[in-house]
């Protein structure tokens, strides 16, 4: 883990050297709520993005490599990694998320789920936010989503003491009930992990970018369920997936819900206990 995350003037010197011209300006980006987000211009190349944090960033820089390699996602190019300091493509955007853009979101998301493995998880462990995701290669999604999302965060907001004993109980009902909620895929699909608005930059109508991947295989649902979660994009989104890959029956009524259970949890652990009517509104739903 990095020590200390660096300041703007260390920043603005080791951006001189990686780039080996003069640094003309620094200036904060909306950067989500982990690390810092700098535009660094120059005085003879286009500007870079430095993303600053106290988490590993090489983590954060193999995922968009193993995007930018293995699928079809645009994603922003990784200049330097290091624990403590990212360099990234920057990719300018309007924020303009119109109907045409929802319909390419799901464009660019379908062909991502195209890409497959024969199991659930992932090469290396990888992050969400500040926090350990766990990976290993599981040959039943629904195991994996059980012990490796849902129960393995209900564990850390429990010992952290953001989760109550109670819900702590609910939720561990709930996941002795997956076998019968979810269904396995017929190939787990390699998914981003946090599409949200926030994590997708748009210019023109078109999508340019998505950032902040939280990568691995599984049931392309749980993409779609985590946009649902947020409602982050309406109905253009999922008819325009649904044409492309089809949503089975069910998904909207139940497994939705089952899924955004998860993202909930994580709430709860990094915002605190204002986040627990959310996440008991959802264990009601769903009979737990």
């Amino acid at each position: 883990m990095p020590d200390e995350t660096p300041s703007a003037e260390t920043i603005r010197t080791r951006a001189e050297s990686q780039f080996e011209s003069p640094v003309t300006a620094l200036s904060e980006l909306d950067g989500g709520e982990v690390g810092t987000v700098y535009r660094v211009e120059f005085a003879d190349r286009s500007p870079v993005v430095a993303k600053a944090g106290d988490t590993p960033l090489t983590v954060e820089a193999e995922m968009l490599r193993y995007l930018a390699r293995e699928s079809p996602l645009p994603v922003p190019e990784v200049y330097d990694a290091a624990d403590d300091l990212l360099f990234l493509q920057y990719v300018d955007g309007d924020g303009r998320f119109t109907e045409s853009v929802e319909r390419d979101i799901a464009d660019h998301l379908a062909a991502l789920h195209e890409v497959t493995a024969d199991r659930s998880g992932f090469s290396f462990d990888t992050l969400s936010g500040p926090y350990h995701f766990p990976n290993p290669w599981t040959e039943s999604w629904v195991e994996f989503f059980r012990e490796h999302r849902l129960l393995d965060v209900a564990d850390a907001a429990a010992a952290e003491g953001t989760l109550p004993a109670t819900d702590r109980e609910r939720v561990t009902a709930l996941a002795s009930d997956l076998d019968s909620l979810l269904a396995e895929p017929d190939e787990p699909s390699l998914v981003h992990g946090d599409v949200w608005r926030e994590n997708v930059v748009v210019r023109d109508g078109r999508v340019r970018a998505f950032l902040d991947p939280a990568t691995y295989y599984g049931h392309p649902e749980v993409e779609l369920a985590y946009v649902a979660a947020f409602d982050g994009f309406g109905d253009a989104f999922f008819d325009r997936y649904d044409e492309l890959r089809g949503i089975d029956p069910g998904f909207f009524e139940t497994r939705a819900t089952v899924y955004g259970v998860h993202p909930l949890l994580e709430h709860v652990r990094y915002f605190g206990r204002d986040y627990l009517p959310h996440l008991r509104e959802a264990l009601d739903e769903l009979g737990y």
